[in-house]
């Protein structure tokens, strides 16, 4: 398969209609669906059902689908990082995590880093919830900073760094402030504080009587306004603002921190920042 022809079918398969595919692709319908009859051919399987009214996958199309994506973001990621490594300035590394999380972690693995022979720079990109994965699968990143169970090591190789338990971030001065600890269901249903909403992995928001959040900075801000309340890491509490208090969720799922990188690295520099991250 060429990769014109993976992107092809991924285009077809996400939006389930030739003509939308065929605009997003800059292309006209009928070579795009002349394509995907050919791939089907050289393939042998029918991977779309094509009806007058819609257009659905069957099952070996999910399958390419599924792999498609894989295939076509490893093509992106060995284009990117080829560019990257052509600069002037040099390869370097780019990790990405989240912004607000695990701060004092990552401070120390940069120091850590930083003293160690033959150390590069690393341009670190703070990014939203969720957002870890895909900038490391397609190229954007050569390392990350991953959070069970939020986020998924599927396709990395890992070393764990740190596991932790989780706490109430409530407003300073609310009547559930002063308690030993909370049991999670007591946390997530405060009649007076909802819980955030974040946005799933497409960018729409589920629907619920709590805040829409982006990042932690705003979430943190929202709690104490007394909008919101959230159950958060430990090391949240590293860097809290004055008007917010933590009580501890002792029932919590424990949350690993994660350090992932590519299974199919070479890179010398990036080997050495995995090392002083496990030497922490």
């Amino acid at each position: 398969m060429e990769t014109r022809e993976l992107r092809y079918f991924v285009a077809v398969a996400e939006e389930l209609h030739f003509g939308r595919a065929a605009q997003r692709l800059g292309i006209a319908q009928p070579p795009l669906s002349r394509a995907i009859a050919q791939l089907e051919r050289r393939l042998g399987v029918t991977l779309l059902h094509r009806t007058s009214r819609a257009v659905t996958l069957t099952e070996p199309g999910a399958v390419l689908l599924r792999e498609g994506r894989a295939a076509i973001d490893a093509v992106d990621a060995a284009e990117r990082r080829t560019r990257r490594a052509a600069t002037t300035d040099g390869p370097g590394l780019v990790l990405v995590t989240k912004a607000g999380a695990s701060t004092e972690l990552l401070a120390k693995l940069l120091d850590a880093y930083a003293a160690e022979p033959g150390a590069v720079a690393v341009d670190v990109h703070l990014c939203g919830v969720g957002e870890q994965e895909g900038l490391l699968r397609d190229g954007r990143a050569d390392v990350a900073l991953l959070h069970l169970p939020f986020d998924s090591p599927v396709g990395f190789d890992t070393e764990v760094l740190r596991t932790e338990g989780q706490v109430a971030v409530l407003p300073a001065g609310h009547p559930l402030s002063t308690r030993s600890q909370l049991t999670m269901a007591e946390a997530e249903s405060i009649p007076d504080l909802p819980l955030p909403r974040w946005p799933r992995r497409d960018g729409t928001y589920r629907d619920g009587p709590g805040p829409e959040v982006h990042d932690t900075a705003q979430l943190l801000q929202l709690i104490a306004l007394g909008r919101t309340t959230a159950v958060l890491p430990e090391s949240c509490r590293d860097n809290l603002r004055r008007d917010l208090v933590t009580v501890p969720v002792p029932d919590a799922p424990t949350v690993t921190t994660l350090i992932a990188w590519p299974p199919h690295s070479r890179s010398r520099a990036l080997a050495g920042l995995v090392l002083a991250a496990t030497r922490l």
